[in-house]
């Protein structure tokens, strides 16, 4: 007896992990949460229905019956959506990091093909380039030098 309903529990594990919803619903923390939402919020208006009033005025006049009733069928909306959606593909991390190198990469070319645009900025970052004209202090002299022999 034991034997069949460890056989039957390992049955349904099995079919439980192939099922493609209890795949869905372990890995989108979204839809469970979604799910969790409905039946707490349904509980909740079973309760007030429950408590001793007439159902009709439970339904026709309680304002909390009614949010609850709201509240879940809203979630079990969303949660109707995403399954019917499948998973969400991740989305990609380093969207950022890869326009930034390709902004790097592209200046890093546009500097070594462009001396103008090297130059403007060189100038910049440290400032435009003085022009630098020499001028001797000392006069040669007439002589040129004698070179003896």
């Amino acid at each position: 007896m034991a034997k069949k309903k460890v056989a039957a529990a390992t049955g349904a594990v099995a079919a439980a992990r192939s099922n493609p919803y209890v795949q869905r619903l372990l890995q989108d923390e979204e839809l469970r949460d979604n799910v969790r939402v409905a039946f707490e919020s349904a509980r909740e208006a079973y309760g007030r229905i429950n408590n001793g009033k007439s159902a009709t005025k439970v339904v026709t006049d309680d304002k909390k019956f009614q949010r609850n009733v709201q509240t879940a069928a809203e979630a079990l909306k969303e949660a109707g959506i995403a399954l019917k959606e499948g998973p969400k593909k991740p989305k990609r991390k380093g969207g950022i990091f890869r326009k930034l190198l390709l902004v790097v990469v592209a200046g890093g070319i546009a500097l070594a093909v462009s001396s103008d645009l090297r130059s403007k900025v060189l100038d910049l970052l440290f400032g435009a380039e003085e022009e630098f004209d020499y001028s001797s202090t000392t006069t040669p002299s007439a002589a040129g030098p004698t070179i003896s022999g």
